[in-house]
């Protein structure tokens, strides 16, 4: 808009601030609009075109599902190496826990045989 378009009014000036009223005037027939009338029309696509254009969107699609099938592949190799891992784990605990139960059986064992011989001792 041209500055001649517009017209300021002050109405009251005060310490908190000013306060304005902003008059505009009608548009004039002989402005022009600064934007286009009608959006620019589409140049008709040639059979070659919109051929390399199917074939680019088939490639961006196979290469978005090979990208897809990559990630799909690698969580499934991760949850794998997850899966053994607990699986060793469980072992290693279960081996712990049959070591710890064999070791505290032979101490009962010998526990008991030490108190056997000493009431023998004692008839």
């Amino acid at each position: 808009m041209a500055s001649s378009d517009i017209q300021v009014k002050e109405l009251e000036t005060r310490a908190s601030g000013q306060a304005f009223e902003l008059i505009l005037n009608p548009r004039s027939k002989e402005s022009v609009p600064e934007f286009p009338p009608s959006p620019p029309k589409k140049k008709d696509l040639s059979l070659d075109e919109i051929q390399k254009k199917l074939e680019a969107a088939e490639e961006r699609r196979k290469s978005h599902e090979a990208e897809v099938w990559k990630q799909l592949a690698e969580k499934r190799e991760h949850e794998k190496e997850v899966l053994q891992k607990a699986i060793e784990e469980n072992d290693n605990v279960s081996k712990m826990a049959e070591e710890k139960l064999t070791h505290k059986m032979e101490a009962n064992k010998e526990t008991r045989e030490a108190q056997m011989a000493a009431k023998l001792e004692r008839l």
